[in-house]
């Protein structure tokens, strides 16, 4: 008795009585004998949903959920109100193609000289090698895509580190395929596009034929053939990219540290020894160690971001249903899409440019707005930066593990403020908890859902011992519970969209802390350590639920030299603004790049 809570309607919410909750997940960190012990138990029928329940009682699950009274109607995929145009952008049409697309991008981009980086001074700050420095080695005749030295870096690195790798899937002969063909056209003259001759990862959960998708399982290949390329993929084909192969990831994409027993865990360039975040781990650490330009990932709860952010990176989730998920392992949920992982911000729109455009389906109910790029050719993209309102919630801002990540990400705010001008606006997000519980019901329902017939097809004794952990959450879960999280969605929606009428963009750092330590024992068995989640996941997860495109930035470094990332959220649609921010803060706020312990530089061999 007296369980029953009634939530006043959202707009109703008095947001100077919001108190800030630090978040204080209950749950075992678990790892080697033991987390093989606790799985046996909670996958007993009877003993395991007492488990499940106790941990979810801790969690206040069923206190937000089943005995709620929650009066929004629910909300099952994300749904936008219209927006503003976005100033000094340039638009483009979803069914131009994609390397016409790409080309408007690269005229919109600032002036630069990539010949000066050829005869540069050998004792100048780390940078990595843009897409543009490799279009211009290729017309100059430096190299060729058949000449660069991808193949033997990453056949070197396989061979250096066996059970940390990259990539899931590598053929050498079709690499050479690809990289011949693309010779051949810079020999010819007519290169498809900038991103001609670019080596590029691809998700091992996104389609790329004739590579298997496995989703970092053990399995998935067997129940579900590839047959042809994912849209994003064969957008970024016809622009002449060269796909390097499946990149390793979090099993299923359902963990963000990116262990993985089935194949082993990539590592962090920047220290071996610890997690690169996951579950896009071999698509940021590809991209961080130089092997390639950029990659591709999804992102369905920070898994694009998280990774980017720890490795020093930029990672860009756009607005749900602004690119085409056909082809990919999560194309059905409301809460994932894929998107670019690079060094740059200006490769990352570049690769963006390819990948962007709805599928048909997504146009009638979600009613996209056309999609831009920032025209940082002209003088009104300098004013338009100058004009933003950001917007802090200081209490979040600051509950991170190490002052070093708040502080750094306050130091970028203090130098937009003073090189150019932006407003700091103070903001309050009500309900982060419920947020949370949301997403995870959400995503947790989606997941299970989807793999459900073939785990009792036998399949699922065969996953990793985390993902059967979580599963085993998931399945918890009830009708109830997923109407319920859709109401809190809807509520969640309102409130941010209450904030963009405020201010231009929300600012926050990516992750609650920088790259943590692989427990030695968590190598061949994984490991369930939700508190780390809480950390990696901590300012994620609106961006998900509620569709809107976030970008991950690198700003600097902790005392340990790991990498820090800065989130920067957009209004829905509004891509051009949060990537217009982020090249600023990149240009002139951010710390100097330091070269990751684990780096190969492609061009310059050395």
């Amino acid at each position: 008795m007296g369980n029953k809570r009634v939530m006043v309607p959202a707009s109703e919410v008095d947001l100077t009585a919001v108190k800030y909750i630090p978040e204080n997940i209950q749950a075992p960190h678990l790892t080697g004998f033991w987390f093989k012990f606790f799985l046996k138990l909670v996958e007993v029928p009877g003993i395991g949903s007492l488990i499940v329940n106790h941990i979810k009682n801790e969690n206040k699950f069923d206190e937000k959920l089943k005995y709620t009274v929650i009066p929004e109607v629910p909300m099952f995929k994300p749904e936008f109100p219209p927006q503003e145009p976005e100033p000094a952008v340039v638009s483009m049409e979803e069914d131009a193609k994609p390397e016409d697309r790409v080309e408007l991008a690269l005229k919109c981009l600032p002036e630069y000289d990539p010949s000066s980086n050829w005869s540069g001074d050998a004792t100048a700050s780390f940078r990595y090698w843009k897409i543009r420095d490799y279009a211009h080695a290729y017309r100059s005749k430096f190299t060729t895509p058949s000449m660069a030295r991808h193949f033997y870096a990453i056949e070197e690195f396989n061979n250096k580190y066996p059970a940390a790798p990259l990539l899931i899937s590598f053929d050498p002969d079709d690499l050479r395929k690809q990289a011949a063909a693309s010779t051949q056209r810079f020999e010819q003259g007519n290169p498809l596009s900038i991103l001609d001759g670019i080596f590029m990862a691809i998700k091992d959960d996104i389609d790329c034929y004739p590579h298997p998708s496995k989703g970092a399982t053990t399995w998935m290949h067997e129940v579900r053939e590839v047959k042809k390329d994912a849209v994003s993929v064969s957008r970024l084909r016809s622009c002449g990219a060269i796909l390097v192969g499946k990149a390793n990831m979090h099993e299923l994409g359902l963990g963000t540290t990116g262990n993985n027993a089935n194949y082993g865990t990539t590592r962090n360039p920047h220290d071996p020894d610890r997690y690169t975040g996951g579950s896009s781990s071999g698509p940021a650490a590809i991209v961080a160690s130089g092997l390639c330009s950029a990659a591709l990932g999804t992102d369905g709860g920070g898994s694009i971001r998280i990774p980017s952010s720890l490795c020093g990176v930029v990672g860009l989730k756009s607005t749900y249903g602004r690119t085409d998920m056909t082809g990919s392992l999560c194309a059905d949920g409301t809460v994932a899409i894929i998107g670019p992982i690079a060094t740059t911000v200006e490769d990352t729109l570049l690769v963006y440019s390819a990948i962007l455009g709805s599928s048909p389906a997504d146009r009638i109910p979600l009613r996209p707005s056309l999609p831009c790029v920032p025209n940082f050719s002209s003088q009104e993209s300098l004013q338009s930066v100058e004009s933003l309102h950001l917007g802090k919630y200081t209490e979040w801002f600051n509950d991170v593990f190490s002052t070093d990540i708040s502080d750094k990400c306050e130091n970028v705010l203090s130098r937009l403020s003073e090189k150019h001008g932006c407003k700091t606006v103070e903001i309050v997000i009500p309900e982060l908890h419920e947020m949370r519980i949301s997403h995870l019901v959400s995503i947790g329902s989606e997941a299970s859902c989807a793999l459900n017939p073939d785990c009792n097809d036998g399949k699922g004794e065969r996953l990793t011992y985390d993902t059967r952990t979580n599963l085993t959450l998931f399945r918890s879960f009830t009708a109830t519970d997923y109407v319920a999280a859709q109401r809190l969605r809807r509520r969640l929606m309102y409130f941010h969209m209450e904030i963009f009428k405020k201010v231009d963009i929300i600012v926050l750092p990516t992750t609650g802390m920088t790259a943590p330590r692989i427990p030695p024992s968590a190598l061949k068995v994984g490991e369930t350590n939700l508190q780390v989640s809480g950390n990696l996941m901590r300012f994620i997860i609106a961006a998900n639920l509620l569709g809107l495109p976030a970008v991950t930035v690198p700003v600097g470094y902790d005392k340990q030299g790991l990498p820090i990332g800065m989130q920067l959220i957009g209004r829905p649609w509004c891509e051009a603004s949060i990537l217009r921010l982020a090249a600023t803060i990149e240009e002139t706020c951010a710390e100097p790049k330091k070269k990751p312990l684990q780096y190969y530089d492609i061009l310059k061999g050395n």
